[in-house]
């Protein structure tokens, strides 16, 4: 087995200017030494991983990983950059940048090493030592563990070691962590005070006590995407933090190496839990009833101080939090992770959109489900399909009218599932588990009113709220455990159910009412002009927070048993729109390849089928690598075609599917044209504009202004003559 990292792999005098151009210098030492298989495709697994989360940590530290089938053993690659790169830290550039690649099928003791390694990256003695060290063998050493800081000859003001401009976190203090970095090296980690069970026992001294004269106890969970880094990093981190806040802390790394469950009677005698996490944590109900913080990964890295002094505070007031709810593990049903409540740090507006996001998020197979099983029925039965007797009476095998009927029926089923599904799952991530009883309640009043898609909004927020406050209220500790199962759903449910069918239930099914018939006459001027809107707004961030309000806004009306046809107009308008840009990018790499680079080209191959499938994020590697040319580009497409398939009167009852639905919309003809129309005009912006780039003599290298042409997959190439 040979070594993760060699001198072969380390470049002390990286000349790349972009996360991706170092991500390739690294790559290719990899490559040339047999482990990287296929160089472009590893890039593209790397690029891949830092589009889920920027890999750039505070303390100047870049860290891109991946998991890929293209590395043939786990293998480390380090380089250095004086001027720092952007790896999207908080803090500012990164200096030091570790590429970490880890076969699909990694075994544990490699991982273990991996991971022992990003734990160490925490320790300002480590990285001080790596920005003064002026040879690669040493380097190699120092990462490796055969050499600590405090033998690898570096110079004494090792940890004033000069960062890059406009980094934040500083290594003072270095010298005194050495004696702690000998004893935390690559090969092992710091012992952490055991939580142990509740034997009476004083506490260990320095420690801070919990009211009962114990010590304080706090578990944790840390997870990220790839399992490698962020996940013991955090780890690492909140560790520190509890040494330093005088508790005992013990952390559960769910790792890509598996995990080992906490002992319950460590999570029992738990005075309070943390996690940090950036996937569904696993086996989330065993931390039920305890006071918790639920954060993202590079929470537990940055600050672990203040999530240390927020639960402690959380647990003062007897706040607790229950556990997820069955599942949760693996993430909602349908394979897409579960969303969770924004992290403490979070404003307001973004806390607020995570939560109704949440409730989109487990609405829009539903919605899918629910508007294809409709539309089936009306192309196989016929338009008068919706007025067919139940088929539990009349159902005829050998009639088409009959299988149209049963199609119909049981679409609308699923439909009646909307609006309380969608206000249940605002509810549980704003409060967990505990908020899906008072949210279903209040979704299925608000389908009982006709205060409709508003109605849900309102039920899931306010079932949310309620939950939230209760759960602030201090209780004796002999009732927590009926809290979550008991007092809370009864409470809740009939504070949301008075609330809904008392005070505000009405004016929410008038203001519906009045959306609806607002929308149903919309002719003319008017329907053109909001076509063209949604479009800009399908086309702007693609795939991101603006687009998702348009799909929310066309999915919403057509959320109902029979909407009206200008909800069907809108619905197909977005999706119309929001096929243009992967479309564009496909045929402009066609009929113009000379502009883009060899990666785009073959990107542009998988845009004709994401395009066609109503994947708009199909353009995004196009756009991260020339948002100046390529996005107003998409816009003026995406709003063409919106106005077009307006005015055309299409309409469409399936809120997804792209041109596979296409016998299902109305004016099929007139609406393919539309999205030609719109697909055109992008071309023609994106061609022109690069041409232009080409041409002009200071076009070349302007990466900051959007200019340079990025691959996706990690390369800045040169544009092809």
């Amino acid at each position: 087995m040979s070594e993760m990292i060699t001198a072969d792999l380390v470049d002390l005098d990286l000349s790349a200017d972009t996360k991706e151009a170092a991500a390739r210098a690294l790559a290719e030492r990899m490559a040339a030494l047999g482990r990287v298989t296929d160089l472009d495709g590893f890039l593209a697994d790397v690029a891949a991983r830092e589009a889920q989360m920027p890999t750039g940590l505070d303390g100047g530290i870049g860290i891109p990983h991946c998991r890929s089938e293209h590395v043939t053993e786990p293998t480390l690659a380090f380089g250095r950059k004086a001027a720092g790169i952007d790896f999207g830290a908080p803090d500012g550039p990164a200096d030091l940048i570790f590429l970490i690649a880890a076969p699909a099928g990694a075994d544990d003791a490699h991982l273990t090493i991996l991971s022992a390694l990003a734990r160490q990256l925490t320790n300002t003695a480590f990285t001080a030592a790596l920005r003064a060290v002026d040879d690669t063998e040493t380097a190699a050493a120092l990462i490796r563990g055969d050499r600590t800081p405090a033998s690898a000859d570096v110079p004494a003001d090792a940890g004033n070691a000069e960062r890059p401009e406009g980094s934040g976190a500083t290594e003072a203090g270095a010298a005194d962590a050495v004696a702690s970095a000998e004893d935390t090296a690559v090969s092992g980690t710091a012992p952490v005070p055991s939580a142990g069970v509740e034997d009476g026992s004083d506490p260990v001294p320095g420690t801070t006590a919990a009211p009962d004269g114990r010590p304080f106890r706090v578990v944790a969970v840390t997870s990220c995407p790839t399992g490698i880094a962020h996940t013991y990093m955090a780890a690492e981190s909140l560790e520190n933090a509890g040494r330093e806040a005088g508790i005992e802390l013990v952390v559960e790394t769910q790792g890509s190496a598996g995990f080992t469950r906490l002992d319950p009677a460590v999570i029992a005698a738990a005075d309070g839990v943390i996690l940090a996490h950036d996937v569904p944590v696993r086996e989330k109900e065993r931390f039920a009833g305890k006071p918790t913080v639920d954060v993202g990964v590079k929470a537990g890295i940055n600050r672990p101080a203040e999530l240390v002094a927020e639960v402690r505070e959380k647990a003062a007031r007897g706040e607790v939090t229950a556990g997820s709810a069955p599942g949760s593990a693996a993430g909602s049903a349908s394979g897409t992770p579960v969303e969770r409540t924004g992290g403490t740090g979070d404003g307001y507006g973004t806390r607020l959109r995570t939560w109704l996001m949440s409730g989109v998020s487990y609405m829009v197979p539903f919605v899918a489900a629910g508007g294809l099983l409709i539309a089936l029925g009306f192309a196989i039965g016929g338009w008068q399909v919706n007025k067919a007797p139940s088929v539990m009476d009349h159902f005829v095998w050998t009639q088409a009218d009959s299988w149209g009927a049963l199609l119909f029926q049981i679409g609308g089923v699923a439909f009646n599932f909307l609006i309380p599904v969608l206000a249940g799952y605002i509810a549980y991530g704003m409060a967990d588990r505990p908020g899906l009883v008072p949210g279903f309640v209040g979704g299925s009043i608000a389908l009982t009113i006709n205060a409709g898609f508003l109605g849900g909004l309102a039920a899931g927020l306010i079932a949310g709220g309620v939950v939230m406050a209760i759960q602030k209220v201090r209780i004796p500790a002999a009732v927590r455990g009926i809290m979550p199962v008991v007092v809370i759903p009864l409470i809740s449910s009939a504070v949301v159910g008075f609330l809904m069918f008392v005070v505000i239930g009405k004016p929410i099914a008038s203001a519906q009412k009045g959306m609806t018939d607002w929308l149903n006459g919309l002719t003319g001027a008017n329907a053109v002009l909001l076509g063209a809107l949604l479009g800009l707004m399908m086309c702007f961030d693609l795939g991101g927070p603006v687009n998702k309000v348009a799909y929310t806004f066309a999915t919403a009306g057509i959320a109902v048993a029979n909407p009206g046809d200008s909800a069907m107009k809108i619905m197909a308008a977005v999706m119309a729109a929001g096929m243009v840009p992967p479309l564009a990018m496909a045929l402009a790499t066609t009929v113009r390849a000379r502009l883009f680079t060899p990666t785009e080209r073959e990107n542009g191959k998988a845009a004709w089928v994401l395009g066609a499938s109503f994947i708009t994020e199909g353009a995004i590697p196009f756009a991260a690598a020339d948002p100046l040319r390529v996005i107003p580009s998409a816009m003026a497409g995406g709003a063409v075609t919106g106005a077009l398939s307006m005015t055309f009167g299409a309409t469409l009852r399936a809120p997804h599917g792209g041109i596979f639905v296409v016998p299902l919309i109305g004016n099929p003809f007139l609406y393919l044209i539309a999205v030609a129309a719109g697909v055109g005009v992008t071309t023609a912006l994106v061609v022109v504009l690069k041409g232009l780039r080409q041409r002009s003599p200071s076009g070349a290298g302007a990466e900051s202004t959007g200019t340079g042409a990025v691959s996706p997959a990690g390369s800045k190439e040169p544009v092809a003559a």
